[in-house]
């Protein structure tokens, strides 16, 4: 009885320890923003920026300063290039891309998608 009872024990341990592991991490793709999909900053953008940014982008404790009435000016052009969001800084430190800081949080697929389709529709304080 002993041996069957450390027989089940070894191989549950064993399941347990080896059953659970990923072979590659699991990247969520970016979805494309339809071209005829006009991305708002005012609608869209700052929405994004006043949900996850501002906590830290708030002109007192990180640059570039993404309140309400200052955001645009702030990024454009310093940080970004307008119609390439694959070069443009901003876009490339976004929280869930490479952001200079660790900030607990990733923005979503679709919030970055948003960013990314902006600025490749030239980036318009619209």
């Amino acid at each position: 009885m002993k041996k069957l009872f450390r027989l089940a024990l070894v191989s549950s341990l064993s399941l347990m320890c080896f059953s659970c592991y990923y072979d590659e991490l699991y990247i969520e793709e970016i979805p494309e923003i339809p071209e005829d999909q006009v991305v708002s900053f005012q609608n869209d953008i700052q929405p994004i920026f006043n949900e996850s940014c501002i906590a830290c982008h708030n002109a007192t404790v990180a640059n570039p300063d993404l309140r309400e009435g200052n955001s645009y000016n702030a990024i454009v052009p310093e940080y970004i290039i307008a119609g390439d969001a694959e070069n443009s800084e901003f876009y490339q430190k976004l929280p869930g891309n490479d952001h200079p800081i660790e900030t607990g949080f990733t923005l979503s697929v679709n919030d970055i998608a948003l960013i990314k389709g902006w600025i490749d529709q030239g980036a318009e304080n619209n």
